[in-house]
């Protein structure tokens, strides 16, 4: 079956020509130079803000879909978008939003969200399954067709940020619940985590031909909008663990999302996860790496090493560089299967570095 044309954006007239860097950037090749996303503010913002609002409780503003959206447009409207870069957004109530799907229940802070574990007993494993008139599906669902109106021609609607496998088991466990798991129950550990890849698959694959009949490029929290079947397998549990444990217990489901992918970017988060690299990078499906050291450890700049051993094993890289990084990047690293994010001060700083980035070859 022949996919639905991709929706133009209104005032980037080379919008294909931005989403075929992209998806050279999957293969590791180029067009004429890396992908680098430029982001800038506009000098005279002219789309009006929505007004602030109160509310009873965080559940209500986070809930309150209506207002997101504005917030989205205005947000796309009152940028600059030079190189690269396309205005998206996605729908968002939180990383454990997978797990609301399947009867957890969450709760909402100002910045984020949070599930409560539920599953006490292992005899309640069998119980867990994906029930369509979910509360929490239905919610996303109603969102995601408030963007798709809201930005039709003005910015592309993404998925939602889906933590399944290993993050998904933790979460109905709990965390410090889960590595006792790891000891005393690993054969019930292998059956949750089967469980949570399979209805990953299930849910993400509804979310994933919602989008593509709506006539979006595929984008999410990352930021990368692309043609293709692209996600983002992550596992931030995996800190907590050695990397035997690690490739017996997870690593099998992050290379069956692989897998089940046209293209993939490994979430890596934080200094923990680095012991996990090798097995990784082994991972013949796996496209590319989105490497975060984690606030309080340096800037990209000082992990050159770990962006020369992905792209030594053949991985692209997702990166946010700060414009005077640019220099060293192109000095040490290939520009083949870069992904480069980045915000300037200005239309005139941005279209400057660009022209830097050209001789990047």
């Amino acid at each position: 079956m022949k996919k639905p044309a991709i929706m133009a954006i209104e005032g980037i007239p080379d919008w294909e020509k931005r989403l075929a860097r992209v998806d050279a950037f999957w293969d590791r090749q180029i067009l004429d130079r890396p992908v680098v996303c430029v982001y800038a503010p506009k000098i005279d913002p002219r789309y009006p803000w929505p007004a602030d609002k109160t509310y009873a409780s965080q559940r209500d503003r986070w809930m309150d879909f209506e207002h997101l959206a504005d917030r989205a447009l205005a947000n796309a409207m009152n940028r600059e978008y030079l190189g690269d870069a396309l205005p998206h957004t996605f729908p968002n109530l939180g990383p454990e939003v997978f797990n609301a799907y399947l009867g957890m229940e969450l709760e909402f802070g100002e910045n984020t969200s949070w599930s409560h574990p539920n599953l006490h007993e292992w005899s309640g494993l069998d119980a867990i399954a994906f029930d369509p008139a979910n509360a929490y599906w239905r919610a996303i669902s109603d969102f995601t067709d408030i963007l798709l109106a809201m930005g039709k021609g003005k910015f592309y609607t993404g998925l939602t940020d889906f933590h399944p496998g290993g993050d998904a088991a933790a979460a109905f466990r709990d965390p410090q619940e889960f590595n006792i798991d790891l000891i005393e129950s690993p054969d019930e550990v292998k059956r949750l985590v089967r469980k949570m890849t399979d209805l990953y698959f299930q849910v993400f694959d509804l979310s994933w031909e919602r989008l593509r009949a709506a006539g979006q490029a595929i984008t999410s929290w990352p930021g990368i909008v692309s043609t293709r079947k692209w996600y983002v397998p992550s596992n931030d549990f995996s800190c907590m663990v050695s990397p035997a444990m690690f490739n017996e217990f997870f690593l099998p489901g992050l290379i069956e999302e692989c897998r089940a992918l046209e293209a993939s970017i490994y979430h890596l988060d934080g200094v923990n996860a680095l012991g996990h690299l090798d097995s990784l990078l082994e991972i013949k499906e796996l496209n590319a790496i989105q490497w975060v050291y984690g606030a309080g450890h340096g800037r990209s700049s000082d992990w050159m090493p770990v962006y020369k051993r992905c792209q030594a094993a053949g991985k692209g890289l997702q990166m946010y560089l700060e414009p005077n990084e640019f220099d060293l990047f192109m000095e040490q690293l290939r520009p083949e299967g870069l992904f480069i994010s980045t915000w300037v001060s200005s239309k005139e700083e941005g279209e400057a570095l660009l022209r830097k980035v050209a001789r990047w070859r």
